[in-house]
């Protein structure tokens, strides 16, 4: 793998109020939870809608969220310190999702991750538990796809 694919870049955060209400609006999001997490995403067309066609052009195929509400810490220095976390087990195992949406045409993934705990966690944990959402992501995004083809 190339140093290049490996970062995180600003067009793979999830900012778009529009993209963000898709989400998380009615219609098709599936949600699944490893404790201290849950992803909650969706796949769109990517040429839909919702997203124009400037942006289409530079958007990649997976689009990523963290969410740490303010009930769970008050200081932002922890919500900052979990999301760092979040973001960085995201960017080492972003493979395994990035290759499942890269089989589909056209479609485009929006994962936002919202973390349930009211402790800190080590990163170790946090990594672990952020590859094993992504692995289940990815399964049941090409799961589906099978289906669909069979209709």
């Amino acid at each position: 793998m190339e140093k290049h694919e490996e970062r995180l870049r600003k067009g793979e955060r999830l900012c778009s109020k529009k993209l963000i209400d898709t989400l998380f609006g009615p219609g098709r999001s599936h949600a699944m939870t490893v404790f201290p997490l849950k992803a909650v995403y969706r796949l769109i067309d990517s040429k839909s809608e919702v997203s124009t066609s400037q942006e289409t052009l530079t958007e990649p195929n997976v689009q990523l969220l963290v969410s740490v509400p303010k009930k769970h810490f008050k200081r932002a220095v922890k919500r900052n310190r979990v999301k760092r976390q979040v973001r960085e087990a995201y960017r080492k195992h972003k493979r395994l999702v990035t290759q499942s949406v890269d089989k589909l045409t056209d479609k485009q993934l929006l994962i936002a991750f919202i973390w349930l705990s009211d402790e800190l966690t080590d990163s170790d944990t946090i990594e672990q538990r952020v590859c094993n959402l992504l692995q289940r992501i990815g399964e049941r995004i090409l799961k589906d796809k099978e289906t669909d083809i069979k209709r």
